[in-house]
């Protein structure tokens, strides 16, 4: 780490000299208006004009990947905050690339072509980090894969193949709100200007809502497993007594409840709700052996299905620990009645 030392320049103005590097890799020059900005944990950012105007674009070249590389490429250069992305070709694009990229866009929010050739394809982000808080898209986040949840769950007692397609196809969604969580905290590290534009004091917070989005992401996938085995059941309510699928729904329930309340806690910094989490998965903790033990003979085959339905709601109730633990970190680096910070 440089250090630098303050200088006063009159009675009430101290001053710093910016780094000569710095200065030229950003064409900072005298006269040049910078951006200030002041962090809630002690920090000062200087930030060039340029942070605040530039459009970032990126250059995908087609001619040695595969359609699922260019597919994954447009993917991280839209999670790294590329405004443009052009995928481009020294001959003419091939019809798997092309359609690489039209699946990119089908599965990205806000993302659309805006100028095609024979030979090269721009597609253009329109999301603003304004429209959008970290916080909201957690929340709805959370919610999608509770419904996901719920849904899966309710199919499986009823035998609807339809309600499990409806759970699948919210996966889809699911997903955009990730990758979209992905982007805005890329780039809100990257450009800690619009670290306020999505709803935080500082981009302290920034690496634990990652692995938050990531968590809820799983939730999300631990949901389509159930919907999976619901469509396996061809039409059949799972194979097991009244009572058993009651004791199902209700730790679906309580999983539910977990989930929201974890989340609550991140977005609130509400350290009691963190200890209200704790003591909800103690009481769940055991529900998925205790359903197990008390289920009544069947065949192997649909043991197995009970148990992958019980084993994504344990999973479930544990990623959400981990957000609830995540959150408590986060709460307790704010002052409140159970901490004083000097």
């Amino acid at each position: 780490m440089e250090t630098r030392k303050v200088q006063r320049l009159g009675p009430s103005t101290l001053a710093m000299t910016l780094p000569a590097e710095w200065a030229s890799e950003h064409d900072v020059d005298k006269g040049d208006e910078v951006s200030i900005r002041m962090g809630g944990t002690g920090t000062l950012t200087v930030l060039p004009e340029s942070a605040n105007t530039e459009e970032s674009e990126a250059t995908i070249y087609a001619d040695n990947l595969d359609s699922d590389a260019v597919e994954r490429a447009i993917v991280a250069q839209y999670v790294l905050g590329r405004r443009v992305i052009h995928v481009e070709s020294d001959g003419p694009l091939g019809s798997d690339h092309i359609n690489a990229v039209y699946r990119a866009e089908t599965q990205l929010m806000g993302l659309g072509v805006i100028e095609e050739t024979p030979e090269s394809i721009a597609i253009r982000c329109s999301v603003d980090p304004e429209d959008f808080t970290l916080n909201n898209l957690l929340e709805r986040l959370e919610n999608t894969g509770s419904t996901m949840r719920g849904e899966a769950v309710k199919a499986l007692a009823h035998g609807n193949i339809d309600l499990a397609q409806r759970a699948l196809n919210r996966e889809r969604q699911a997903n955009k709100i990730f990758v979209l969580l992905l982007r805005l905290i890329f780039t809100s590290y990257q450009n800690p200007a619009l670290t306020q534009a999505v709803g935080l004091d500082s981009g302290f917070p920034l690496i634990g809502y990652r692995s938050v989005a990531k968590n809820l992401e799983l939730t999300a996938d631990n949901a389509e497993d159930i919907a999976e085995i619901a469509l396996e059941t061809d039409g059949e309510s799972l194979a097991v007594e009244q009572s058993t699928m009651r004791r199902i729904r209700e730790f679906t329930d309580q999983v539910d409840e977990l989930t929201a309340m974890a989340v609550r806690s991140l977005v609130e910094r509400d350290y009691d709700l963190t200890v209200d989490c704790r003591r909800l998965f103690r009481d769940i903790g055991d529900r998925e052996s205790e359903i197990l033990n008390d289920l009544s003979e069947m065949d192997n085959e649909e043991l197995l299905r009970v148990r992958e339905v019980l084993v994504s709601l344990q999973h479930t109730a544990e990623y959400a620990m981990r957000n609830a633990e995540i959150a408590a970190n986060l709460a307790l680096n704010e002052e409140s009645e159970h901490v004083d910070i000097e």
